[in-house]
């Protein structure tokens, strides 16, 4: 078994207050969910234009965990209100 986790910081566009930012995150997180993974906004909640999101998966397989969170490193990367300023990957396997 391996459980994969990504850790993503995050600077955001056009926010101007903490209920933008919500609006901006909560799709993101819906969004990431769909690939089968548990995400959630994990810090800097009181920094609006500033935000860490976390990404778990567990999976039997490494080349399946790998393929998923690459997916998800990838759709947010993609998001043009988001600016990724880091990405931290962390894969746990039988033998830790």
């Amino acid at each position: 078994m391996f459980i994969g986790a990504l850790e993503f910081d995050i600077l955001l566009g056009d926010v101007h207050s903490l209920k933008q930012k919500r609006s901006v995150i909560r799709p993101v997180v819906a969004e990431l969910q769909r690939f089968g993974v548990s995400a959630a906004e994990g810090g800097e909640h009181d920094k609006h234009r500033r935000t860490l999101l976390g990404v778990a998966l567990v999976s039997s397989e490494m080349s399946h965990l790998t393929q998923v969170l690459d997916k998800c490193e990838r759709h947010v990367a993609a998001r043009p209100e988001l600016e990724l300023l880091a990405v931290r990957r962390r894969i746990f396997g039988p033998e830790d």
